[in-house]
């Protein structure tokens, strides 16, 4: 037990290396390939962020952890959005001015009713993971379409989000780095979460949906709050939501892809409405002050202790 909780929290901190490298290289070379520093920090917030979160399930999926790639995919968003969103907002209420993020919660709602409809006769085939991943497209599409009509306060936050150095070489050897530090840290989680799950009596989905997206969301959830000091609520909810259409669109779709997957019932039942739950928790907050208060972040977090505490005495009877 101890020598997996060691190795799962190197894993963890691989992936806060490689992810960070990621992101700089990403911004880096996008810029120097002509992309202006407001659509890298858009990129960014919509794809380059949740490498991590792909790194691991890409592992899982090769080594046949299906269903603890699929318990992640979708632990992962409602750990987002009640623990990591909640927590950035508890350090500090997050104003938001971005007019793309309702939209952005549309698609994720749209997004997550399509895998559950999918889902619905306990398979997800090649050409219905095609469509997720057309839909991602579709949406990063429009998020770029749209991006470009943001206020300049807004566009300032995410220009200072992808603020790095431009070297080619530079970037490429951050992108490599990131590689190679990413497939280890993917690698070590997905070895030891396994054995996590086993001594505290969870099965692979239920390991995937807690152990995994809480553990990978603790980094985050710390870059978080101190980001929301620093005013970039609007990078933060938009993180939260690319992450989210990320792992419905781009990594269970991606997954269907690469092989059909069978679908646990419980994932019908109660994950994928869980996750749907959550997105419509946001729907009033970014629908009504456009200020996500400690109040409501409140809420997020209580709601998020309660369906942790409901997916474990589920587990443990």
């Amino acid at each position: 037990m101890l020598g997996a909780t060691g190795y799962f929290a190197l894993g963890i901190f691989l992936l806060l290396l490689g992810g960070d490298s990621a992101v700089k290289g990403a911004s880096g070379l996008a810029q120097r390939l002509g992309l202006s520093p407001f659509a890298a920090g858009l990129l960014l917030v919509a794809f380059a962020t949740s490498l991590p979160e792909l790194a691991i399930n890409a592992y899982a999926l090769k080594q046949g952890q299906v269903e603890l790639a699929l318990g992640n995919a979708v632990g992962s968003n409602v750990v987002n959005i009640g623990l990591t969103l909640a927590v950035a907002a508890l350090a500090a209420p997050l104003a938001l001015r971005m007019r793309l993020l309702a939209s952005k919660l549309v698609f994720v709602l749209v997004a997550t009713g399509a895998v559950l409809f999918f889902s619905l006769d306990g398979r997800l085939l090649a050409w219905e993971g095609a469509v997720l991943c057309l839909g991602f497209v579709a949406a990063l599409w429009h998020y770029f379409r749209r991006g470009c009509g943001e206020e300049a306060e807004v566009q300032a936050q995410f220009v200072a989000f992808a603020e790095t150095r431009t070297g080619l070489l530079q970037n490429l050897a951050r992108l490599l780095i990131a590689a190679v530090v990413l497939y280890f840290g993917s690698k070590l989680i997905v070895q030891s979460a396994p054995l996590l799950g086993q001594a505290l009596g969870l099965a692979p989905l239920v390991t995937g949906l807690t152990v995994v997206a809480i553990g990978t969301a603790l980094p985050e959830m710390a870059i978080a709050a101190i980001a929301s000091r620093q005013g970039q609520g609007d990078v933060i909810v938009g993180q939260v939501l690319g992450a989210c259409l990320v792992n419905l669109l781009l990594v269970v779709g991606g997954m269907a892809v690469v092989q059909p997957l069978a679908i646990p019932a419980s994932f019908v039942m109660l994950e994928l409405p869980a996750a749907m739950a959550f997105a419509l928790a946001l729907y009033p907050i970014l629908g009504g002050d456009l200020t996500v208060s400690r109040r409501e972040a409140g809420i997020l977090l209580a709601l998020f202790f309660a369906w942790l505490a409901f997916v474990l005495m589920q587990a443990w009877t």
